[in-house]
């Protein structure tokens, strides 16, 4: 009998609710290694996504201390047991790896393994992982494996399942690359109808100067002014567009410091009044705040360039069970049904696609003249 500590439909249901709670390639493939550990009781796990160059792209292990992971060295190559479970496709249960004519030996620092349960994950035909297990904590009589046929089904089922949950972080990823490269395009937009424009206006201002200097020193001073002017306020643009282009900066300052600065930039770059208010919000998973992030962007980009608005307010607050991000101004509104039907979208859909992606729902309430409420809402936090 197994001597895991739970077994059956439960454990295995437990293990794909946490693969499921997670987007990030490297949270998938760190769940799932911990789940196949807990699930199969044994001493080691780990997860290889191979590159395409004999080697490995991404290798996850569970049950090795960082120091030990380190003094290991470098990610292993395809070979021994590993190059023949992603080579075959088949999966291997040992009851000593050391013994196998396949075996090939382990670095130094490497722990070691006796009996060993693995298995390739697969999307289709594509073999796109290799899972394994070694060391069942189980009495194990000399010369067999404690891994036993019912282990090697229920790692079959969560390999099943892992190459689903991978498969789901990958296509994730991509499409948020995708939207980076989005906004990459719509910055540069950006920078050309305002930077180059204040630059522009910059130039032929100081040109003006220049002519005026001998004629008319007071109108000369005049456009000097104008060019000093001109110029705080495309060095305010450009900051603007560092502060967008920095998502980086939620992991070392979170996610509410990021929208203040942000906010406080985008509040001197325009002569409407932007506003910030929070209260209450504990941190939230990085996805969430990274979609939380995008979608402020989006609303306020929205409100500052095409609403006309004096005032927009922007606010994160808990809710219930979760958290709200509420992006107010007082401009133009429109009729979201008509904007729909003119095939204009004003970022909505990107908005709606973050916020589904990670758990949340945003709603939009405005009308011409009304101004307009873009609401974003997650759980947590």
């Amino acid at each position: 009998m197994s001597h895991r500590p739970s077994s059956g439909l439960a454990a295995v249901s437990t293990a794909l609710l946490a693969m499921s709670r997670h987007l990030e390639v490297r949270d998938v493939l760190k769940t799932i290694v911990a789940s196949a550990r807990e699930l199969l009781d044994a001493e080691y796990a780990a997860l290889g996504v191979p590159d395409d160059h004999g080697g490995f792209a991404q290798f996850v292990v569970d049950g090795v201390t960082d120091a030990q992971w380190k003094a290991i060295g470098p990610l292993p190559r395809q070979h021994g047991i590993l190059a023949a479970m992603l080579r075959d496709a088949k999966t291997e249960r040992l009851a000593d790896v050391r013994t196998d004519p396949r075996f090939e030996g382990w670095p130094a620092a490497h722990p070691d393994m006796s009996d060993f349960l693995g298995l390739p994950v697969k999307d289709g035909e594509e073999t796109i992982g290799a899972l394994f297990l070694a060391n069942k904590r189980c009495p194990k009589p000399q010369g067999s494996c404690g891994f036993t046929e019912e282990d090697e089904e229920l790692l079959s089922i969560l390999a099943q399942h892992a190459a689903i949950a991978l498969t789901n972080a990958r296509l994730y990823e991509r499409s948020r690359e995708l939207t980076i490269a989005e906004e990459r395009s719509r910055l540069a937009h950006e920078l050309h109808d305002a930077v180059s424009q204040k630059l522009f206006s910059l130039r032929l201002t100081a040109q003006a100067a220049a002519s005026l200097v001998d004629r008319d020193p007071a109108r000369a001073k005049g456009e000097l002014q104008q060019v000093a002017v001109l110029a705080a306020e495309a060095a305010d643009e450009l900051r603007a567009a560092v502060v967008e282009l920095r998502p980086a900066a939620l992991d070392e300052d979170g996610l509410v410091n990021t929208l203040r600065t942000h906010i406080q930039v985008l509040d001197r770059a325009h002569s409407a009044k932007v506003t910030f208010d929070s209260r209450g919000i504990r941190a939230l998973p990085a996805a969430q705040e990274e979609a939380l992030l995008r979608v402020a962007q989006e609303a306020l980009h929205n409100a500052l360039r095409h609403s006309g608005a004096g005032e927009v307010d922007v606010a994160l607050v808990r809710r219930g069970q979760g958290t709200v991000l509420s992006v107010t101004d007082n401009g133009r509104g429109f009729e979201p049904t008509a904007v729909r039907r003119a095939g204009r979208h004003l970022g909505l859909v990107s908005m709606r696609d973050r916020a589904s992606g990670v758990g949340g729902v945003l709603t939009v309430q405005s009308a011409p003249g009304k101004g307009t409420t873009i609401e974003m809402e997650v759980p947590g936090g």
